[in-house]
């Protein structure tokens, strides 16, 4: 007798499910579903939770006003396999740069998270953060990464700016760059240490912090970038056409003092940031700025010694004048590309200047070109002009005596 095949009940499944569910449930801390689900292994209980909107990223914290300490669980996912996830706390800004993060990854094949001053897109390394950090620790387990600490907040602070953020892969103990997606770009917003419903988080806008540094980027990028080059090309070259003369030099003035005012405005700028900026210092950067706002100080001081053409003194001046101008145009542009890699721009406006420049650069040569045939012409011209009775073009030439 033949039976036919046997085909387990639909209930059967349930079960199953509803088993692996629980078992999952038993032994794994965490579960994705919300934060207020999320348990701990090590049984720590936190007063505030929140569903981080980017990332799928979770945030637990408790804080305690007695020693103005934060403890904090972050729970997220990386971004692939042997990823990375990443908390921070930035006191100088909402973004990247000034953070103060908390990384953890799988080094070895053990969690850890270690501590990183972020002083800039380009400098990734640890370091120590610029507040007490303590009962740091890393765990992994369902896919999910969880980073657990406590740190040390302001006295009397009520809300702190935070950065999140996950990365895709490891290399050599270092944490490799994380995307660039619409995400990842709006994973920050601003955390209520008591709770309440008082976060906030990124919706695409641009801080002050950030619009101050928009600023003195695009003041520094028109004074020393583009007028004051703009400014030397016109002195150098139209000067050689006796009908520019004296239009050339108003042009010239006009070109270098308002290049002086608005790079004085955009250096202003860059002191103002920086004394915002509590330990993260740009030396290279700052230097550079330095030394061209005394250079071209100095220059704009000069204009009140200039001695006249016939001055014999007037041939060092020249001298002292272009080298000073020339050093500024070339410190300047050198200082603009360091400022780029510190701000890190859209890939347009840097490309945007890059044309620029290379536009300048393009009609300097084409000019320089002109210039010496010009000048080569008129030397060719007065040593090829026929005899006219004069010496030299001083004095008639006197008959011969008899």
């Amino acid at each position: 007798m033949s039976f036919p095949p046997y085909s387990p009940p639909s209930s059967l499944f349930l079960i199953l499910s509803l088993y692996t569910t629980t078992t999952m449930m038993l032994f794994s801390p965490v579960v994705s579903l919300s934060c207020t689900a999320q348990k701990f292994s090590n049984n720590n209980l936190y007063s505030n939770c929140v569903d981080l909107p980017v990332l799928n990223s979770f945030l637990h914290w408790s804080y305690d006003s007695s020693n103005s300490s934060l403890a904090v669980a972050f729970v997220a996912a990386p971004a692939k396999s042997g990823g990375w996830i990443s908390w921070a706390v930035n006191p100088t800004g909402t973004g990247m740069v000034g953070a103060q993060s908390l990384i953890a990854f799988k080094n070895g094949g053990v969690m850890t998270v270690k501590t990183y001053n972020i002083s800039s897109y380009t400098s990734i390394v640890p370091g120590k953060l610029s507040f007490e950090v303590w009962d740091m620790k890393a765990e992994e387990s369902g896919g999910l990464m969880r980073i657990f600490a406590k740190i040390k907040v302001p006295e009397k602070a009520e809300k702190m700016n935070q950065v999140w953020q996950v990365g895709p892969s490891v290399t050599d103990g270092r944490p490799d760059q994380h995307g660039f997606e619409t995400a990842n770009l709006a994973a920050k917003g601003t955390l209520s240490l008591n709770g309440g419903g008082g976060q906030s988080f990124s919706g695409g806008g641009v801080d002050s912090r950030t619009k101050k540094k928009n600023i003195h980027g695009v003041l520094n990028v028109v004074s020393w970038g583009i007028l004051f080059p703009l400014g030397v090309i016109i002195s150098r070259y139209m000067r050689t056409f006796p009908s520019a003369d004296p239009a050339w030099f108003y042009l010239h003035v006009s070109c270098q003092i308002s290049a002086y005012v608005l790079g004085v405005a955009g250096w202003g700028t860059g002191l103002k940031l920086g004394s915002e900026s509590k330990g993260i210092i740009y030396s290279g950067h700052r230097n550079i700025g330095i030394a061209v706002f005394v250079l071209a100080t100095v220059q704009v001081f000069a204009l009140f010694i200039r001695p006249k053409k016939d001055h014999k003194y007037r041939y060092y001046w020249n001298i002292y004048h272009h080298s000073f101008g020339y050093t500024i145009v070339i410190l300047g542009i050198i200082n603009i590309f360091r400022g780029f890699d510190i701000l890190s721009p859209a890939t347009k406006w840097k490309t945007a200047y890059i044309i620029v420049i290379a536009a300048l650069g393009g009609i300097a040569l084409v000019l320089e070109a002109i210039t010496w045939i010009v000048v080569l012409r008129r030397k060719s011209n007065k040593s090829t002009k026929p005899f006219d009775g004069y010496n030299n073009g001083q004095s008639r030439q006197q008959p011969l005596s008899a």
